[in-house]
């Protein structure tokens, strides 16, 4: 196979593989927050309107949130990246006998002798002088450059699609039952993103299972706590 078959590929699977653990992540943020919420709610009142207006604006908050909290951040690696990329061009243009040295002296440091890593360096610059100081000094791809848009998308249609599974259970649940099948939902739904994420990180699967389903516990025992310190129902 080909370098130039293969590098695509390669940057094309890691960067779905980051969509993927950035998807697990905003549906696991949306099971915490939004069943914590509705949770706590119910906890001190069942009114059942007042548990939909506070999954309600949570999902709406929280949604929102993360998709600007990701557009912010990914936009602000994407200026970084696009700025030493400008910084590569003018520099190959400007000086690039000092470029030549500098790549070669990179694979010196991975441990090609100072022969093979110059051949190395002057084929990679005949062949594409940016892409080949990009990837050695930064290890990026221009082609791969991250998308905010993408990002902001991703992160809050993951989120909506955790946060909906405790705020449907609560809603469709009998009163007696909303808040143990509430918990036993997201506590399940947690198991399953921490499965996932630990899948695609190839750790172990029992290890980010407990420690999700704790943090997600926790949580939720917090705000069912302080709920029914105002539980409205007490005469």
């Amino acid at each position: 196979m080909s370098i130039e078959t293969f590098e695509p590929n390669r940057g094309s699977h890691l960067t779905r593989l980051n969509w993927l653990r950035a998807g697990v992540l905003g549906a696991n943020d949306g099971i915490v927050s939004i069943s914590a919420l509705v949770v706590g709610v119910a906890a001190a009142t069942p009114d059942i309107g007042a548990v939909t207006i506070a999954g309600a604006a949570g999902l709406a908050a929280g949604a929102i949130s993360m998709g600007l909290g990701e557009y912010v951040s990914v936009s602000s690696q994407r200026d970084s990246e696009l700025a030493l990329i400008e910084k590569e061009k003018f520099e190959l243009r400007d000086q690039p006998e000092v470029e030549l040295a500098e790549l070669q002296s990179i694979y010196e440091h991975k441990g090609l002798s100072p022969v093979t890593a110059k051949r190395v360096a002057k084929e990679l610059t005949a062949s594409d002088p940016i892409r080949a100081h990009l990837e050695a000094e930064f290890n990026i791809l221009e082609s791969h450059i991250v998308n905010p848009w993408h990002a902001a998308f991703s992160s809050t249609g993951s989120f909506l699609a955790g946060a909906l599974l405790p705020f449907l259970t609560i809603l469709f649940a009998a009163e007696e039952f909303r808040i143990p099948a509430t918990i036993a939902a997201s506590i399940i739904a947690l198991a399953g993103t921490g499965a996932a994420g630990a899948y695609l990180g190839r750790s172990s699967m029992l290890k980010s299972v407990i420690r999700v389903a704790v943090g997600g516990s926790a949580a939720l025992a917090v705000t069912f706590a302080i709920g029914s310190l105002f539980n409205t129902s007490v005469a």
